[in-house]
């Protein structure tokens, strides 16, 4: 083990990459003691070779085809020699500062296997991605478009989005959004990674009940927060919403079905 930070991003042709780079550049510098590590699912050449151009900035995997966004992440974080890795999607802007904060607070904990910031959205309100438990009738219930409905079931999705979380000092929690995570690579293994069965959606919810199913916390921390620039494709896209319902129907027969 040495004592270098891994920052794993897996990406498809997303198109907010680069500005995720350009804010890491400004805020870690061109040396610093975190490796960023780009996984590229296949994506097009063009995009290839635009991340070519960070040169030395980046580490650069490229796959042949898109398995998925848990098996991109396993390739690298299965094979670092670091102990710790900040698990980094690529729609996501933070500060130095909160990284290293993060750092230490996963250092000070011997039974942390994660932890967990804040997420903003870009104009500073809070999205609401910290679960404590999960049924289909809320997961299907975020998907309503109407607002009314929601409206009618408004303490329910309050606890269920965990917006009681409190801001004033540090929580544990059972699930953490996959979007941000900083996690012990050691910990990370013993579980086995990411179930690869899941292409996308679940993954890190399925990744956080291993932890705790092994006797790890996991720690929420308003502190620190980054911001998320959040599409909800599942919500605009039929072939993600599939892959989205895919992903469900396997989540549950893995961890029990609940359904209200």
């Amino acid at each position: 083990m040495n004592d270098r930070i891994t920052i794993s991003i897996v990406t498809h042709n997303s198109r907010h990459i680069f500005d995720v780079l350009d804010n890491l550049k400004t805020e870690l510098g061109l040396e610093s003691n975190y490796d960023i590590h780009i996984f590229d699912n296949a994506s097009e050449q063009s995009y290839i070779e635009k991340l070519e151009q960070y040169g030395s900035f980046i580490l650069l995997h490229r796959a042949e085809e898109n398995n998925g966004f848990g098996y991109g992440h396993n390739q690298i974080l299965k094979k670092v020699a670091t102990r710790y890795a900040v698990i980094f999607n690529p729609d996501v802007l933070i500060t130095k500062k909160a990284l290293d904060e993060m750092i230490q607070r996963i250092k000070a904990e011997e039974q942390l296997a994660a932890v967990c910031p804040k997420v903003l959205n870009s104009d500073g309100t809070t999205q609401y991605l910290v679960r404590q438990k999960l049924d289909v009738f809320d997961y299907m219930l975020r998907f309503v478009p109407f607002q009314s409905v929601k409206k009618l079931f408004d303490k329910r999705l309050s606890y269920y989005e965990c917006r009681d979380l409190p801001d004033d000092r540090t929580s544990y929690i059972k699930m953490g959004s996959g979007c941000f995570m900083v996690i012990d690579i050691d910990k990370f293994k013993q579980v086995g990674g990411f179930d690869e069965r899941f292409f996308m959606y679940f993954e890190d919810n399925d990744l956080c009940l291993s932890f705790g199913k092994a006797g790890y916390n996991i720690l929420y921390t308003p502190f620190e927060t980054v911001i998320h620039l959040y599409e909800k494709g599942a919500h605009k896209n039929k072939d993600l919403f599939k892959i989205f319902l895919h992903s469900m129907i396997k989540f549950f027969n893995k961890w029990g079905w609940r359904f209200f």
